[in-house]
């Protein structure tokens, strides 16, 4: 006989998804000595729940957004150039990622920049659309690689990742 495993303690989970907020604290922003970012990211879906459906994507897209704007407030504090984007992957909620990235000692890789990325969408998560089209304040490009994949950045936030 086959049994589904139960997920318990979800309800809680996506309570705190809604709720809570990380502090940063483990990133210097401060020091101007070690306050580098050499492509830093974090992603906010470990378990990749949200690839089952959107309704279970969405609470964690909404939580990177929010961790998005409080990053950026963080970044003010940087007493150097930075970027600040997100990568939202079609149908892989597990890679929606946050990202930061500063001049840095390991790479010559700053600035970071994106290149042939497009206005026109090219994601086919139909859910994934309205929700990215919705979104005020971010400027949405899209690109193909092994899926499709938007990045999302601000105007007058740091230097765009993409040539705007």
């Amino acid at each position: 006989m086959s049994r589904l495993k139960k997920h318990r303690g979800l309800r809680r989970y996506y309570k705190n998804l809604r709720v809570k907020n990380n502090n940063w604290s483990g990133l210097n922003f401060y020091d101007p000595e070690h306050a580098w970012f050499d492509l830093w990211h974090t992603h906010f879906d470990w378990r990749g729940y949200g690839n089952n459906s959107f309704k279970k994507r969405k609470p964690h897209l909404d939580k990177l957004l929010r961790h998005f704007d409080l990053l950026e407030e963080k970044a003010k504090s940087l007493q150097t150039d930075y970027q600040i984007w997100a990568t939202l992957i079609d149908f892989d909620s597990y890679h929606d990622a946050l990202f930061l990235h500063t001049p840095n000692p390991n790479h010559s890789n700053f600035p970071w920049t994106m290149k042939d990325l497009s206005k026109t969408t090219t994601l086919s998560n139909k859910e994934l659309n309205y929700y990215i089209d919705a979104l005020p304040g971010y400027e949405k490009r899209y690109g193909q690689a092994d899926e499709a994949f938007c990045v999302l950045f601000k105007k007058n936030l740091g230097i765009p990742v993409v040539p705007i």
